[in-house]
C-alpha cells in the first residue's frame, strides 16, 4: 500500500527546495570566493571580529561588488543598534555612538583596501546587503 504525502510533507518539500534555490542564488562565484578568502587571510583582529561580515557579493569585470550594512535607505544607526543593543543610537553626539560609527567605517575601509589591492580588481562598489539585514530583523525598503 502506497502512502499519500500529507500537506505538511509537501510544505516541507517546498520549503527545502526554496532554501536550496536561495543558497545557489546567494552563493558567490569562484572569483568572489577567492576575494572573500583573501579578506579572511589578511583581516586585522578588528575586521575579523566585526559583527558584520564584509564580503564580496560578486565581481563584474574589474569591479568587486561588496556588501554593506548601511546606506541612505538603512542608516548606520539602525545597523549599530542591532549589533550593539546597549548603544544609545538616538544621540548622535554620544561618544560611544561616535566610536561605534568610527569602528564600522574602519572595518569597511579595511575590507575595501584588501579587495582593491587584489590582482584584477580596480574598484569596489558597495551594495546594501539586504539578505543579511533582513535575516537579522532589519526591514529594508524595496529597490
Amino acid at each position: 500500500m502506497r502512502h499519500k504525502p500529507s500537506v505538511w510533507q509537501w510544505i516541507a518539500l517546498v520549503v527545502a527546495i526554496a532554501f536550496v534555490a536561495d543558497w545557489f542564488i546567494q552563493r558567490p562565484d569562484a572569483r568572489s570566493r577567492e576575494l572573500n578568502a583573501l579578506i579572511e587571510q589578511q583581516a586585522s583582529p578588528l575586521l575579523r571580529d566585526y559583527p558584520y561580515p564584509f564580503r564580496v557579493l560578486r565581481v563584474e569585470e574589474s569591479t568587486a561588488i561588496m556588501g554593506t550594512p548601511r546606506n541612505v535607505d538603512v542608516p548606520a544607526f539602525r545597523f549599530l543598534g542591532l549589533v550593539y543593543p546597549d548603544l544609545n543610537v538616538r544621540n548622535p553626539q554620544d561618544p560611544d555612538f561616535i566610536a561605534a560609527q568610527a569602528t564600522l567605517a574602519g572595518a569597511q575601509t579595511e575590507a575595501r583596501a584588501i579587495v582593491e589591492n587584489a590582482p584584477g580588481i580596480q574598484s569596489v562598489r558597495w551594495e546594501l546587503d539586504r539578505h543579511w539585514l533582513t535575516a537579522h530583523g532589519i526591514d529594508v525598503p524595496a529597490d
